[in-house]
């Protein structure tokens, strides 16, 4: 634990009443890890095929796309970027001509930190000030954040980006290769929604019937709006719905995005995929990470746990679904990624 970390914890404790806690009591490493058990989905129940006219991919098909289709070398063998460097100034330019009515829309949810202790301090004269010490792990199911390419492998004997291995590209304290503060200039490009359920007219994706890529195209045609290279797509299932109809959303089994989408989002180059509800689990691929896997094979960026409803809503609104999209992250030095609060403009 740092200096300053101890030092501002040991003051909080001494102030007694003055020092502030919420959520303290009870909190454990465990708990307070909201990916537990990410790692390990089930795979022993398999969701049907969407019908004879769109038969699923063969294991082989997968495999290619994850294998001859990566993006490594494609900038260089040492780029750190990925699919961000498809997002140039001309693309960042164009996107800021999507803005019209000067509309803002978050997709980023509330979150309330595992650990939060706020300290009063007496500044003297009456003055004084709050400060707060925050304690939380953002990767996982809840936190709004973005994964650095370092983040994940599928198998270790492939590596996280460009094939390096995973303990050469992080170690305990943090990340030599592919960290977060490769993306420090910001990541503002043509932002596009494709709206799952209200292409499908339902409330939102179940685990009978995940988004699939040919899915994707059919929305995009029905929505009249293109996939570009360079583009921060956003794939709307309807997160919000799903948990307000009693769904529970975490690291086991989940509705969600199909294998096959991965296709789609290499097809169209895209440099960012920002999702509510993520991969569809269980894969019947036993891939632990069936389109997380853009990440580590093409670079693409992810902004997982989007808060897509309200964006949603606006398009509908706003009678587009395209917009500027602006995402900044952290500068956290040797970072596996972000927590962001990501901007829509219209």
């Amino acid at each position: 634990m740092s200096t300053s970390r101890r030092r501002f914890l040991k003051t909080a404790v001494a102030f007694g009443g003055v020092a502030l806690s919420r959520r303290a009591e009870g909190w454990s490493p465990q708990s307070s890890v909201p990916n537990a058990g990410f790692g390990a989905p089930s795979v022993s129940r398999v969701p049907p095929a969407q019908g004879p006219d769109h038969p699923l991919p063969t294991a082989s098909e997968v495999n290619e796309w994850y294998t001859t289709r990566r993006n490594w070398g494609r900038w260089g063998p040492n780029d750190e970027v990925g699919a961000i460097n498809m997002i140039t100034a001309e693309k960042r330019r164009a996107a800021t001509e999507l803005v019209r009515s000067g509309r803002t829309v978050s997709l980023s949810r509330v979150f309330e930190p595992p650990q939060h202790f706020v300290r009063k301090n007496d500044r003297g004269d009456g003055a004084g000030s709050f400060v707060d010490y925050y304690g939380f792990i953002y990767h996982g199911q809840t936190i709004t954040h973005i994964d650095a390419l370092c983040h994940i492998w599928e198998k270790e004997s492939d590596g996280v980006w460009q094939g390096r291995a995973p303990d050469e590209a992080v170690d305990t304290h943090g990340a030599a290769f592919g960290a977060i503060t490769a993306w420090s200039d910001g990541i503002i490009t043509r932002g596009v929604l494709l709206d799952v359920p209200r292409h499908r007219g339902e409330s939102h994706v179940t685990s009978e019937k995940p988004v699939h890529g040919w899915e994707l195209e059919e929305i995009a045609s029905a929505q009249g709006v293109d996939v570009r290279p360079g583009d921060a797509l956003m794939v709307h299932s309807g997160r919000e719905a799903f948990q307000r109809s009693g769904g529970s959303f975490g690291g086991g089994d989940r509705p969600g995005l199909h294998v096959s989408c991965a296709k789609f989002i290499r097809d169209h180059d895209v440099s960012l995929l920002g999702w509510d509800m993520m991969d569809a689990r269980p894969d019947q691929y036993g891939l632990r990470y069936p389109v997380h896997g853009v990440l580590p094979n093409y670079g693409v960026a992810l902004l997982d746990n989007a808060l897509l409803e309200p964006l949603a809503n606006a398009c509908v609104e706003e009678r587009r679904y395209e917009f500027m999209f602006m995402l900044l992250p952290l500068k956290v030095a040797r970072g596996t990624g972000s927590p962001a609060n990501p901007i829509a403009m219209f």
